[in-house]
């Protein structure tokens, strides 16, 4: 399994901050976690960050044909506003997962609307670095299962 994992804007200065909201920990760090996480349940992640809209489009585009099998986004404040994550997310057909430090339905009210929140199968929001790292496991569970449905093993 190949899992990509998309940190958007400002997710750079993780650990610099809002402490408040996003914790101390820094990128490096959470993609760390990840990347343990993601061995020690038989998987492989890459992880990206970008500060840019575009970039990340072109991103989940190049998901498709680079084998990734699911994607776990934190789109940060593009969440509540691109269209344009939102649709590449449908074009590619690739499950994901979206995924926030903070609970978003518990701050400003322009962050209570996710534009990606029907284009994926689930949304983790409010656990810190954990959310991250709930999302991963659940995006792996959910490709086990489709395997099994398909009379396929890993």
């Amino acid at each position: 399994m190949r899992i990509l994992v998309l940190h958007g804007p400002n997710l750079n200065l993780l650990g610099e901050r809002e402490k408040a909201h996003y914790g101390s920990i820094r990128l490096s760090e959470l993609n760390e976690q990840l990347s343990v996480c993601a061995k020690e349940n038989g998987a492989d992640v890459s992880t990206f960050q970008s500060n840019s809209e575009g970039v990340l489009v072109d991103r989940i585009q190049e998901a498709r044909s680079s084998g990734i099998d699911a994607i776990v986004i934190n789109a940060a404040a593009y969440t509540h506003t691109s269209i344009a994550i939102r649709d590449a997310l449908l074009a590619v057909k690739i499950p994901a997962v979206e995924v926030h430090l903070s609970n978003i339905y518990r701050r400003e009210k322009f962050r209570h609307h996710s534009l990606l929140a029907d284009v994926v199968i689930a949304q983790v929001t409010g656990f810190g670095p954990q959310s991250y790292i709930l999302g991963m496991l659940g995006i792996i569970k959910h490709l086990e299962e489709d395997l099994k449905r398909k009379g396929q093993t890993l």
